[in-house]
């Protein structure tokens, strides 16, 4: 029997790896092997290092999943990975060489994240970002259950603000080579539903769809609808 292919799930800024909560069961209740790896959040070269690792001690082929930042690490990680079959983007970045997260949320109007977003210093000319924890529910997860969105803005981590800024380093992006599917809501307000779907229809994504009234959290919203993208994809690939 050949060697299953693995999801691993790479989350995004301002979340954490319990976002694919729901996601998680329902990819092992189907007998999917799926790892949620940490995302450290510093830039997009060290933070694609750490998924490489991650990918490197798995056995056989892997699918890589990342949310929102989580897809321009993604896309970096995947670069030359012979080990790396396709690419899911949820709700995320998939940047061409030299752009990145922030240029990408401002080429399309729309985006209302830099109004809820506040920075500590860290010392090095570079600070650390998160989003004000009242305004988080409303901004990140405006259909998920508010207890929940409220866990979620308490355990979200930080990014450092040089990372979302960071061109993304490689000359050939992983989209580029390697068959690609998206996710996303259509209710997003830290990324501009018409940025998706500029990215998508580039990328020449397999399949592009669109989560009516989902939020930003549209893994942790609508896990069925990820897992079902998660699931095409793995499909297709192994054919």
């Amino acid at each position: 029997m050949s060697t299953p292919i693995t999801v691993v799930l790479v989350h995004g800024a301002f979340a954490e790896s319990a976002s694919w909560s729901g996601v998680i069961p329902r990819l092992t209740d189907a007998g999917i092997p799926v790892i949620a790896t940490p995302n450290p959040l510093r830039s997009v070269a060290t933070d694609a290092e750490n998924v490489r690792r991650t990918v490197a001690g798995v056995e056989g082929p892997v699918l890589l999943v990342g949310h929102s930042y989580g897809g321009a690490v993604i896309t970096e990680a995947a670069v030359e990975n012979p080990d790396v079959v396709g690419l899911v983007y949820v709700a995320a970045f998939a940047p061409d060489h030299g752009e990145n997260a922030l240029e990408l949320t401002a080429k399309f109007p729309g985006s209302t994240l830099g109004e809820t977003v506040r920075a500590y210093p860290l010392g090095d000319g570079t600070n650390d970002l998160y989003v004000d924890r009242a305004l988080f529910p409303n901004q990140f997860a405006a259909d998920v259950a508010p207890d929940e969105a409220a866990v979620q803005a308490r355990t979200q981590r930080p990014i450092r603000d040089a990372a979302l800024g960071e061109p993304q380093p490689a000359a050939t992006p992983a989209w580029k080579t390697l068959p690609s599917w998206f996710v996303f809501g259509d209710a997003d307000k830290n990324i501009p539903v018409e940025g998706l779907r500029f990215m998508a229809q580039r990328a020449g994504g397999l399949t592009v769809t669109e989560v009516p009234g989902a939020s930003h959290s549209v893994m942790v919203s609508q896990p069925d609808a990820v897992v079902a993208v998660i699931t095409e994809a793995l499909a297709h690939l192994a054919r």
